[in-house]
């Protein structure tokens, strides 16, 4: 039997968030009838690992308001939430100010994608595979997918969304499947016995997930959460205010003399009765600005020694479910380790851990299930793609600063191994951390989403005509 091969303009790999916005913005500004092809294995799209989870009890980290899919729309998801998810009728100000479901995020990705479809001129193709290799082939792009077909496109978009880092400690690869689950296995997680002893590794937004579904499922087992630095996801503030201060004094600083102007302006908003996060609010739209006039050696302190603070402050969760979380720690069955986790050993039925503590000594603990919430995968090399590993040995990309993502110019044009910009072949989202550092949520993926749509419909445009 033959295999199939598609044949299209424009091939976007991967069909999360950032590939469904990718495909909306083509097909909204294309203005001839191309062929568009979206390579997702997944059934559902939209999702990612970001809005699969189907629970009502995991809800967005950032405000209703701020989620539009379209720059030049801000309140297009707000609209969205009014018409289907607005039950008790609440109104818009009430509504943009909270958290919604992340499931809902996904439906609203996808009503907008159906709507793009049928009004716009260009033709979407979803093709349920994975690509798995890409070789340039004169003018085009062949891409090889698991199923052994292939997509022939004369351009790419690398979308291909966040992996789970693996479980960092010796012996992880003798546990069960049912022993030791990610973070994302979010139905697995929520059927967890109600009496388990669980324990989380990391302690970032994936734990803070994992720790709401055993609440909701009436959880009475000890929880224990084990990072390097033990800091948790702080909360948004109630009021959503920018401080009042000038980024722009902070471009001639080194790291060392940012971090401590920032800490003045948070003590100082603090005297003044306003809350700290305004601070990272004001910051927030230079942030790619302000990470890519950093040194090599000043990026590299701050992935060393400044990192995890600036995570906790800068993704932060609604108020309620910060404070749902400080009840289980207040309560004692939700205790916090300080250290780095070393070994896991299954021994009869249970698993036993080993962790050097980071105030010396070693913690030993013996649980029933253990969760890997370690976070996003960030070094290129690391990345369980197959298809980012096989651009990596082919040298059609290379990492990028640090080794995080791909490296990149310009509008996200992937570079080769050879210095070249590779003609046609854009990255998107977390492939784009190491040039960008701020590239993983929804503004700039939408603006990232609509560049690039832009610039290959522009080079494509004359073979449509």
């Amino acid at each position: 039997m033959t295999t199939p091969t598609h044949s299209a303009d424009i091939a976007i790999i991967g069909g999360g968030a950032a590939g469904v916005m990718t495909a909306i913005h083509a097909l909204r500004l294309a203005d001839s009838p191309l062929r568009i092809v979206l390579v997702e294995p997944a059934a559902k799209l939209g999702e990612g690992v970001a809005y699969a989870t189907a629970a009502p009890e995991h809800r967005l980290n950032v405000p209703v308001r701020r989620m539009s899919a379209f720059v030049d729309q801000p309140d297009d998801f707000l609209d969205f939430m009014r018409q289907h998810h607005n039950p008790g009728g609440l109104p818009a100000a009430a509504l943009g100010d909270g958290y919604a479901q992340r499931r809902h995020y996904a439906q609203y990705l996808r009503a907008r994608l159906r709507q793009a479809r049928a009004v716009g001129i260009a033709r979407l193709e979803v093709v349920h595979d994975r690509a798995t290799a890409m070789t340039r082939e004169r003018d085009d792009w062949r891409v090889t997918l698991a199923s052994g077909a292939t997509v022939h496109a004369r351009g790419v978009v690398l979308a291909v969304g966040n992996s789970l880092r693996p479980l960092p400690a010796r012996g992880a690869e003798a546990l069960s499947p049912s022993q030791c689950l990610e973070a994302w296995q979010y139905d697995a997680i929520a059927r967890l016995p109600t009496d388990a002893d669980v324990a989380i590794i990391g302690a970032g937004l994936s734990m803070v997930d994992a720790v709401l579904s055993l609440q909701v499922n009436g959880h009475r087992g000890a929880i224990h959460v084990l990072s390097r630095h033990a800091l948790m996801p702080l909360p948004h503030a109630d009021r959503h205010v920018a401080a009042a201060f000038d980024p722009a004094d902070l471009f001639a600083l080194s790291l060392r003399q940012r971090l401590k102007l920032l800490r003045r302006h948070a003590d100082d908003a603090r005297a003044r009765g306003e809350a700290w996060q305004g601070v990272i609010d004001r910051i927030r739209p230079h942030v790619q600005a302000l990470w890519q006039s950093l040194s090599i050696d000043d990026q590299s302190r701050f992935l060393r020694h400044a990192v995890r603070q600036w995570d906790v402050h800068r993704h932060r969760v609604a108020p309620d479910v910060h404070a749902a979380v400080g009840a289980l720690l207040g309560s004692g069955q939700l205790q916090r380790h300080r250290g780095r986790l070393q070994a896991v050993t299954p021994i009869g039925g249970r698993i036993h851990l080993e962790a050097t503590l980071a105030g010396g000594g070693t913690l030993r603990l013996d649980v029933d299930r253990v969760i890997n919430a370690t976070g996003v995968e960030t070094l290129a090399a690391s990345m369980r793609s197959p298809l980012v590993r096989d651009l990596l040995a082919t040298g059609t990309a290379v990492p990028g600063p640090h080794g995080i993502g791909l490296d990149t110019a310009g509008d996200g044009e992937v570079i080769a191994a050879d210095g070249t910009v590779q003609p046609g072949l854009f990255a998107l989202g977390s492939l784009r951390i190491g040039r960008l550092w701020e590239s993983l949520a929804v503004p700039e993926l939408r603006a990232q989403a609509e560049t690039v749509a832009r610039r290959l419909l522009d080079a494509v445009r004359p073979s449509a005509q």
